[in-house]
């Protein structure tokens, strides 16, 4: 079966410019985290992925490797799994035959990432239904009609539920709450650990971290017609105790101007941009979160060291 491809989300140059200057302008500079994942930015989160220090990917992979089987009994009925933020989608396959999913749904921000993933997996599955949708849900979650119908297990692995703060995070799954249609949800969840362990995996002694981070600048100047310079910019990285949450900022080494057409900044030495918060959380407050957006019979899996969980719930 030839994988369906449905294209919703539509890059507006200008919208995305308006986003980014309004970010940059404000009393405390924010640019959004998804403009990190360019290009080169997804390739760099990749590598970051590899490294020892960042343990949150092979924690939750040594999960599901544990556990998908004893998953697979407490799940709901369901139709088709939906993989939010699906990227190469390969996360999603590993569970396919656990789980035995008999329609694949993948959904980024454009089917052109997802195209060649699920051309390899039309190969591997010829019997599957797969369709990839392109849209941006970090704002809203509305699925196409044209994914079919009944009961979906939505998918939300990699901890990707900390980027948003816990009103934003109530909020949005309420919207999975409705997007799955009377199924349930699978979600992984980073929860909170000694100081020592978190920060370096944000702040890693390659850099490769920094690097990421610092390439955000690139982006932004290719987006919004900005003349940030790198070498005028450090990363930083560190665990605030208090919102429960490591927090990434681009800081100024010295006082310097940023212009773009139509207006500049100026950043004084120390000052720093906010590009990506990652929310801890502990095992009851999340379950908590989940019941708040219409979740039960909630299942959660850790690893030895309770460093990482990965939640089941149904909606219905």
């Amino acid at each position: 079966m030839t994988p369906r491809l449905i294209q919703i989300h539509q890059a507006d140059p200008t919208a995305i410019r308006a986003e980014l200057l309004a970010g940059l302008m404000a009393p405390t500079a924010t640019i959004a985290p998804k403009y990190l994942y360019d290009a080169l930015g997804a390739r760099l989160f990749a590598a970051i992925t590899e490294l020892p220090e960042y343990y949150p990917t092979r924690t939750e992979a040594a999960i599901f490797a544990t556990h998908a089987e004893e998953m697979a009994r407490h799940l709901p009925a369901f139709d088709a799994l939906v993989d939010l933020g699906a990227g190469n989608c390969e996360k999603a396959a590993r569970l396919f035959a656990p789980f035995h999913v008999k329609r694949y749904v993948a959904v980024d921000i454009s089917v052109d990432y997802l195209r060649d993933s699920l051309d390899i997996l039309r190969r591997q599955h010829p019997h599957m239904e797969l369709a990839g949708v392109g849209l941006d849900f970090s704002s809203h979650l509305k699925l196409p009609a044209e994914i079919g119908g009944g009961p979906r297990l939505m998918f939300y692995p990699g901890s990707s539920i900390g980027n948003f703060t816990p009103e934003v995070a109530l909020d949005f799954l309420k919207q999975v709450h409705v997007a799955s249609q009377g199924g349930g949800l699978l979600i992984g969840v980073d929860l909170v650990k000694p100081v020592e362990v978190l920060e370096p995996a944000y702040d890693d002694p390659l850099q490769v971290t920094a690097a990421f981070n610092r390439n955000l600048l690139r982006n932004v100047c290719r987006l919004a017609s900005a003349d940030f310079s790198l070498e005028d910019w450090k990363h930083v990285a560190f665990f605030n105790r208090e919102q429960s949450r490591i927090e990434m900022h681009l800081e100024a080494v010295r006082d310097v101007t940023v212009s773009w057409p139509g207006g500049k900044r100026r950043f004084a030495a120390g000052e720093r941009i906010h590009t990506e918060n990652s929310y801890k959380w502990r095992r009851a407050d999340f379950a908590a979160l989940l019941e708040a957006a219409g979740f039960r019979d909630l299942h959660c899996w850790t690893d030895e060291r309770d460093w990482f969980a990965l939640f089941s719930a149904r909606s219905s």
